[in-house]
């Protein structure tokens, strides 16, 4: 148990660093600082300096914005072994958006950026892992706007589900079991629809029996038929 609440044992399981030598490691081990979060704490805020990276270890994180009235908008909801913070990396001087906790004890360990450059620098596989990340983050988004442009509200729901069940589903034959704790609220803010058509929609699918639905968790019967 002690062994798992060292941050080395942390980074080990951070995605990006899943080719670092045991050297490089304890390194990054020695370069980096163990946080924590209480739920709803934020980490950072819009036009905060990017210079700091954060590996996210336990708990969630939500990112977003807040549109010109006032309302949030979710970009992404952050699970362990994902970073955030990075765009700091590619020349973003001050934050665009805002991160904060969604869970009690959230944990993450910090770098500065330009620490995190230098090493960079010295480990082209690490460079090229960070380049990676960042593009499928930069898809993501373009995926994401496309569907705002071409997608009702219904198919951007369904899109979001099978999202969830691609990234962090766990198969059972055919069907495949989602954990996610998000409020019909949340994924209305993650999809730019209202929370009463989330609802809608959600009872729709479970009504056709496409879905089975409990608190914290659903349950896509066949993904392919998911419609």
């Amino acid at each position: 148990m002690a062994a798992q609440n060292s941050k080395l044992w942390h980074l080990e399981q951070i995605n990006l660093f899943k080719n670092l030598s045991d050297q490089e490691l304890e390194e990054l081990n020695e370069l980096t600082v163990m946080k924590t979060a209480d739920k709803n704490q934020f980490i950072y805020f819009p036009k905060e300096p990017s210079k700091i990276l954060f590996f996210l270890k336990a708990g969630r994180i939500k990112i977003g914005s807040y549109s010109q009235d006032g309302k949030e908008v979710i970009k992404a909801i952050l699970y362990p072994g994902e970073v955030f913070g990075e765009m700091g990396i590619v020349g973003e001087e001050s934050r665009k958006d805002f991160a904060v906790a969604m869970d009690s004890d959230t944990r993450m360990c910090t770098l500065h950026v330009d620490q995190f450059k230098k090493m960079m620098h010295e480990n082209s596989e690490l460079s090229l892992e960070v380049t990676k990340n960042i593009g499928e983050k930069l898809r993501n988004i373009e995926r994401r706007l496309e569907s705002l442009i071409f997608k009702d509200a219904r198919e951007r729901i369904i899109d979001f589900m099978k999202e969830m069940a691609l990234k962090y589903g766990k198969k059972i034959g055919v069907e495949v079991l989602v954990k996610h704790d998000l409020t019909h609220q949340d994924i209305a803010n993650l999809t730019a629809t209202s929370r009463q058509t989330v609802t809608t929609v959600l009872n729709d699918l479970k009504e056709k029996d496409l879905i089975y639905m409990e608190r914290k968790r659903f349950l896509i019967r066949e993904l392919d038929n998911l419609a």
